[in-house]
């Protein structure tokens, strides 16, 4: 049996997600930020960076324990490669799929953790300059963001000039639900885009917007939002 450890709307969207499209056996177990419970000394055994998701198969013995979203995604792919929710391993897809998984969990996701968490990357003498010097982290931080959803709808619309509504062209992929993560989490983007950029999360995109929506159409979507009772906006 799967179970993915989990917390409503985090990074552990992403394999709930891909497990609900895959329609294969699984369980969620809440990791409740509220109370801490990612610090707990039973979670940092799990996964000793104290971050969300982890995934455990116990097919194997002793059980496997798996972190990082991108590595989760990518060992469900493989484990059941008949769901078709990544190229074929060796084909020139994969290497584009390669690309762009590492992209968004390497360039992307990034910029939107210095986004949320801008403090982090802040030393300063007092609260005055702390709080300053994290206003202009986050600001940095939602520019750069910008430039990467132009680069998300740049490659969206390359793919409908071809036929193709997702990522990859005309087939659905674990990238696209990565980047409906990573795409959601800027709607609380907050004042104007700027001047460099014509829009400011992905909601403002010509191509980007409806392929969110496309996404958050699906039957797998839905169920994860109920089953996460996630609040509007969706997106």
């Amino acid at each position: 049996m799967l179970t993915l450890h989990y917390y409503p709307s985090n990074a552990s969207i992403t394999p709930h997600i891909l497990l609900e499209e895959m329609g294969v056996a699984f369980e969620l177990k809440l990791v409740d930020r509220t109370q801490d419970a990612h610090k707990s000394a039973a979670y940092l055994k799990l996964n000793p960076n104290g971050l969300i998701p982890v995934l455990i198969d116990d097919d194997y013995a002793p059980p496997l324990v798996l972190y990082e979203t991108a590595a989760i995604c990518l060992y469900l792919a493989d484990k059941f490669p008949e769901k078709n929710l990544a190229p074929r391993v060796g084909t020139v897809e994969r290497a584009q799929f390669y690309k762009w998984l590492i992209w968004l969990s390497n360039t992307l996701q990034p910029a939107l953790i210095t986004y949320f968490y801008p403090d982090r990357y802040v030393n300063a003498r007092n609260a005055a300059d702390a709080t300053s010097a994290a206003a202009q982290v986050k600001a940095s931080a939602q520019q750069r963001i910008c430039a990467m959803l132009k680069q998300l709808d740049d490659q969206l619309e390359t793919s409908a000039a071809q036929g193709g509504e997702w990522l990859l062209g005309r087939q659905f992929s674990v990238v696209d639900i990565y980047a409906f993560m990573l795409g959601r989490w800027t709607r609380v983007f907050e004042g104007a885009p700027p001047a460099t950029q014509k829009a400011s999360n992905a909601e403002a995109w010509a191509h980007l917007a409806p392929f969110m929506h496309r996404v958050l159409a699906r039957g797998a979507v839905q169920r994860v939002v109920a089953k996460e009772a996630l609040k509007l906006p969706y997106i």
